[in-house]
């Protein structure tokens, strides 16, 4: 158990670094006005889960340490996006649309607000 929080943990910290990299690099290139880190944080985090969910499921091209370390650790640490797009991906494939509709319009629609109310609660 111990190991498998080391696991998450470093691969978290590693993934939080690289979120930040990621963000000056655009911060600096980019005008400002978009959150083009953000977007491509998400987008590469998306591509990276996909990858790593799709190599443990084909037997031992990713072990259950290393999924873990990486999908949950770094590409949880990265952006979260990518964890919610692979739940809604799992649930379409599942033929649960109506779930899957309620988790992203709950996700996105519940979470602005609840951004909205944290704003509003500190002024």
């Amino acid at each position: 158990m111990m190991r498998n929080v080391v696991l998450v943990g470093v691969g978290g910290m590693l993934g939080s670094i690289a979120r930040y990299g990621v963000a000056v690099f655009f911060s600096t290139r980019m005008p400002l006005g978009f959150p083009y880190g953000t977007l491509t944080v998400n987008i590469v985090g998306c591509f990276l889960i996909g990858v790593v969910v799709g190599l443990a499921g084909r037997g031992n091209f990713v072990t259950p340490e290393v999924r873990l370390f990486l999908a949950t650790g770094f590409c949880g640490g990265f952006t979260t996006f990518s964890s919610f797009a692979y739940e809604v991906v799992e649930m379409v494939k599942a033929h649960r649309y109506e779930l899957a509709v309620a988790y992203v319009v709950g996700s996105v629609v519940v979470g602005i607000g609840a951004t909205v109310v944290g704003l509003m609660v500190t002024r």
